[in-house]
């Protein structure tokens, strides 16, 4: 019989993180443990804020599939029994790392994928053009993603790119923007040498972008949670920010990339904050993009040990204590 073990925790942020209709005050995680004989994997997820999910939400969830849990289910049995979403995502990792610790492969072994060192975009909060660019100044990694609502955008890029000329800088307005916004923002952005536009429109209200041609890409967040909307998102973007929280684990996450590589649509990997036992499964999808934002743990006061190290945005990979 396998142990489980559900709990929540909260991990107290450095300082609250402003972004187009919410600031994250803290990262409330669910935390999964699955245990057989000397072996423990470990998954956490923050879940999807913008669907409602919470930590509570989260745990009660993981609850009503306890008892196939402790009876065995694996990966492909999860994916029957809960739908994509957060309590899946911090179930399906912690699958993940039992396995591994169960065949004395790595992660990159089951996973069939070469492990690489990374470098994460580092994220500036939503703020006065004065203060965005002092947050990028402060900032060690060359690659930078800035926050934007409608007020101020090419205001805001103008001081974060002042302030770092040397940076390669995307821009994330969150579903803040309408069809005209765009249309008269992405010229400036461009000049400015942004490469890359996520998720301008709300999701939902996005059909315009289908022929639509910019110079510069854009990039689906809240438009394609999971496989199941791929097909609509591969017209519309040209990139796609997986988050196991959306797909609900790194198994229907690698699929999706798989499905989008197979069409030549690029790939972005990112997070919704926590620990680096969060991020550790998000850096094996890392692998297969062109966009890496694994930042989530810098914000928080303190992190989960083993720690993911980062240094000046270069992100180690994960030792196996940690995660897989």
């Amino acid at each position: 019989m396998r142990e489980v073990r559900l709990l929540t925790e909260s991990w107290e942020m450095q300082a609250p993180f402003r972004i187009t209709g919410h600031v994250f005050t803290g990262a409330h995680v669910l935390y999964v443990e699955l245990r057989e004989g000397a072996h423990t994997g470990r998954g956490e997820a923050s879940g999807v804020y913008y669907f409602g999910e919470d930590a509570p939400g989260m745990l009660a969830q993981a609850e009503s599939v306890r008892e196939a849990l402790e009876s065995g289910a694996e990966r492909e049995d999860l994916r029957r029994l809960l739908p994509a979403g957060g309590a899946r995502n911090a179930i399906d990792c912690a699958l993940w790392d039992l396995e591994a610790k169960r065949s004395g492969r790595s992660i990159w072994e089951l996973a069939r994928i070469a492990a690489n060192e990374l470098t994460t975009f580092e994220t500036v909060g939503l703020d006065t053009p004065e203060r965005m660019a002092a947050q990028a100044r402060a900032l060690g990694s060359p690659r930078i993603k800035a926050k934007l609502d409608a007020e101020l955008p090419l205001e805001r890029i103008a001081a974060v790119r002042a302030a770092r000329p040397d940076a390669e800088i995307i821009v994330d307005a969150n579903q803040g923007w309408n069809l005209e916004q765009l249309l008269a923002f992405a010229p400036g952005l461009h000049a400015a040498g942004v490469a890359m536009i996520e998720q301008p429109l709300p999701r939902g209200a996005d059909a315009a972008l289908e022929g639509l041609v910019l110079p510069l890409p854009l990039c689906a967040d809240e438009s394609c949670v999971d496989t199941t909307e791929f097909e609509a998102a591969a017209r519309r973007y040209q990139v796609i920010n997986i988050k196991l929280d959306k797909t609900g684990g790194l198994t229907e996450a690698l699929e999706l990339a798989r499905m989008a590589r197979a069409r030549g649509i690029g790939l972005m990997v990112g997070n919704m904050l926590g620990t680096s036992l969060a991020m550790a499964p998000g850096y094996v999808v890392g692998q297969l993009c062109r966009f890496v934002d694994l930042d989530g743990p810098l914000y928080l006061r303190r992190d989960r040990e083993p720690r993911m190290d980062c240094h000046a945005g270069r992100l180690a990979i994960p030792r196996r204590e940690l995660w897989g």
